[in-house]
């Protein structure tokens, strides 16, 4: 049996009328910040890019009450779980406002409690093996590329302070969205994700997918060394363009106009360096709002793999533990059909003195299994160093 993860499931009327929950979602220099629960939709996002979906169909009645209410353009922000399947995790908050230039929110004692124990599922032999048999499915099947995934679990000896961790989380990593979703079991989901999944604004859409990664090092020029490997290898370029191809497929149908560069870039955060194509274009259909769009891509190749269906019947063989919320998607979507909607990754939830962090890597048949254990150990950093930790 595998284990729970981040996981949804419905809450009763007491828990949505709840007013003291906190949202955060921050884009560049906004923050949106929310508070209280209106309504909690967990209606799946399977379908979730017709109008005609329930979700869509939830939403829709959902953002019409909150106008009667009072509120001029009201929003949903959340989470959808890797397996659309699931039960969503999204709000529509009493209340919420956008800051920008906003600094890191002051908190008095973002210390961390010891650190009493902690688990990795599966273990260092675990994944490989999980990676040998990946790459063995590889040569028999069409499957080209699988993401496999680690759970680490820590134990504190006193409750986490979650606002603590996000300001350490925001200190050590200036760059990217960060997020905290309260969750219906009294915990949060909290982290930064450095991938935008995709932004709305008026019919201009904007993507910017990430495959293929590199270690940051301390020291300059080895840090060059590694981001100039990265830039020619053609193991990660290969990785990368499986996830291009995949949403160029899926976007040019609604776009009138679509921009896909030819190469990759390079962009970095604190732990890693990343190939990066920036996909901008102009939908053919501006009603169609963002959640739509998010539910139309997701899951990309670069958390689930390609294709996308046996891929994802490959990690439910192999993985032992439900992702849950990891490698879903996490954003906001307003009543006129603006948003933005990140990957999941980078992340993790904290529930009371547990803190349970993820981490993914793309495997393809050129992987070697102890490469790919140090990248997720090294994608682990960001939340580790945020818990006061190494990797």
């Amino acid at each position: 049996m595998k284990t729970g993860a981040l996981r949804t499931n419905d809450v009763d009327s007491d828990d949505v009328s709840d007013f003291t929950k906190e949202f955060l979602f921050t884009s560049g220099s906004g923050q949106l910040r929310a508070k209280g629960v209106r309504e909690r939709i967990s209606i799946p996002a399977r379908d979730g890019e017709s109008a005609q979906s329930p979700l869509q169909e939830t939403l829709t009645r959902a953002f019409e009450r909150a106008r009667k209410a009072g509120q001029e353009n009201p929003i949903a922000i959340g989470a959808i779980p890797f397996d659309v399947g699931e039960a969503s995790c999204l709000y529509v908050p009493h209340n919420y406002e956008w800051n920008f230039g906003a600094t890191v929110k002051t908190v008095t004692d973002s210390g961390m409690p010891a650190l009493v124990g902690q688990s990795s599922l599966p273990d260092e032999s675990g994944f490989k093996r999980a990676v040998e048999h990946a790459i063995v499915n590889f040569r028999h099947s069409d499957v080209r590329k699988a993401v496999l995934s680690v759970m680490r679990e820590l134990t504190f000896a006193s409750e986490v302070n979650v606002e603590g961790l996000l300001a350490n989380l925001a200190k050590q990593n200036r760059e990217g969205y960060q997020f905290r979703i309260p969750l219906p079991d009294g915990g949060d989901l909290i982290g930064v994700s450095p991938e935008l999944l995709i932004r709305k604004q008026g019919d201009k859409i904007t993507s910017n997918p990430l495959a293929g990664s590199a270690k940051r090092m301390v020291d300059p020029t080895a840090d060059k060394a590694n981001a100039d490997r990265l830039l020619v290898s053609e193991k990660d370029h290969y990785e990368h363009s499986l996830v291009i191809e995949d949403i160029r497929s899926l976007l040019s149908p609604v776009c009138a106009e679509l921009d896909v560069p030819e190469k990759p870039s390079l962009i970095s955060t604190a732990a890693l360096w990343h190939l990066s194509t920036r996909i901008e274009g102009r939908l053919a259909y501006p009603d169609t709002n963002a959640l739509q769009l998010a539910c139309l891509l997701h899951p990309t190749p670069a958390v689930c793999g390609f294709p996308t269906e046996r891929a994802r019947r490959l990690i439910r063989f192999v993985e032992p533990f439900e992702r849950g919320l990891f490698t879903g998607m996490v954003g906001w979507t307003d009543a006129q059909g603006n948003g933005e909607w990140v990957v999941t990754i980078r992340c993790g939830t904290v529930q009371r003195q547990t803190v349970r962090l993820f981490a993914g890597a793309g495997i393809v048949e050129a992987s070697q299994p102890d490469a790919e254990w140090a990248e997720v150990q090294t994608k682990l950093k960001t939340m580790l160093n945020a818990c006061g930790l190494s990797a």
